[in-house]
């Protein structure tokens, strides 16, 4: 791979590791049906299934190869943003909580937004281009005075960012190999198919291939490269801006992640068949997926990432901030679709 430095500029190598991973999580996302949405629905309705072995074997798929990455020292942990720098608890508790409201009313989190745009979904592109403005409004724009205000509350700093010092060195990598024991057993007992949870072990590794790519390209390249993985509400956020601010796309990593996405979810649907337009009805309604958008928007970039960008590439690097975003979007998500759709289907 060293002869990629010398045959591409630093932004052509990003763009083409964030496609190539996006095309593995794209790809692999729409076969496995992953979605953080679905998992909480049935996790807080009933038990435990089908569709939560799904996000289980994903997010334990990326705990375990990511902490691999960290012991052997391909990926280092003072490169992660998301470990040396001061992080909000009070934004990961509030943006994750509005998170989780958000992407109940609209049916999707931000990745699985995106995924099924590709698929002829047009109630999720109108949704996803609405997160995507909401998240540069809560960036840079209108909203992001009160995301700065929300997230000084409460601070924690770089010293006790990191879970992993609660460990013994391989403890997280432990803990990980539990959940991966726990989503098999729950795949098992409820009959998944082996593609689907092949599917989701591939949108996991996919997590750490992210990590790996960005880790190696900083390590070989003389400028400063971002160490990062997969996230949504940012990269798609400057993707937009971009195409409408720029005569040329800034090439990074997260532009090839969202193309990736894109491009592999809309291959896996049209290969197998299952591309097809869908759009708004009276039944749908339209109101929901605006208001649930804008919430993801804001609530994302207030967490410090999405569903997957903090709660599991985050998460995958045990990063504290990343994993109380997501506790608070599983528990936001459950008491929303108690009150919201659970109520009005009993």
């Amino acid at each position: 791979m060293s002869n990629l430095i010398d045959y591409f500029s630093s932004g052509e190598l990003a763009v083409l590791l964030g496609l190539a991973t996006g095309l593995v999580f794209g790809g692999f996302a729409q076969q496995s049906r992953f979605c953080l949405r679905a998992a909480c629905i049935e996790f807080w309705r009933s038990r435990p299934g089908a569709k939560f072995a799904i996000w289980l074997s994903t997010f334990s798929t990326a705990l375990i190869l990511t902490q691999l990455l960290l012991l052997d020292g391909t990926l280092e942990r003072t490169s992660i943003r998301q470990l040396v720098t001061t992080g909000s608890i009070s934004g990961a508790v509030i943006g994750g909580s509005m998170f989780g409201v958000g992407m109940i009313m609209a049916r999707g989190c931000a990745s699985r937004l995106l995924v099924l745009s590709a698929t002829g979904n047009l109630r999720a592109l109108v949704a996803g281009l609405v997160v995507t403005v909401a998240s540069q409004a809560a960036l840079r724009g209108v909203l992001s005075p009160a995301r700065t205000e929300i997230s000084s509350w409460w601070l924690v700093d770089s010293t006790s960012r990191d879970l992993s010092a609660y460990f013994i060195s391989w403890g997280p990598l432990a803990f990980g190999v539990l959940l991966f024991v726990a989503a098999i057993w729950l795949a098992l007992r409820n009959g998944n198919k082996l593609w689907a949870q092949f599917g989701a072990v591939m949108v996991g590794a996919s997590i750490a291939m992210g990590w790996g790519l960005t880790g190696w390209h900083a390590s070989n390249s003389f400028e400063i490269i971002a160490v990062k993985s997969v996230s949504f509400t940012g990269p798609s956020a400057d993707t937009l801006m971009g195409l409408i601010n720029m005569p040329a796309v800034p090439l990074s990593f997260d532009i090839g992640i969202v193309l990736g996405v894109f491009a592999g979810s809309f291959l896996a649907a049209w290969l197998t068949g299952e591309f097809k337009i869908q759009t708004f009805t009276e039944e749908t309604g339209l109101s929901r997926y605006l208001i649930g958008a804008v919430l993801m928007g804001f609530g994302g970039m207030l967490a410090g990432g999405c569903a997957v960008g903090a709660g599991v590439t985050g998460g995958a690097v045990m990063a504290l901030t990343a994993w109380v975003a997501l506790f608070f979007m599983w528990l936001a998500a459950g008491l929303t679709d108690r009150l919201i759709d659970a109520r009005a289907q009993a």
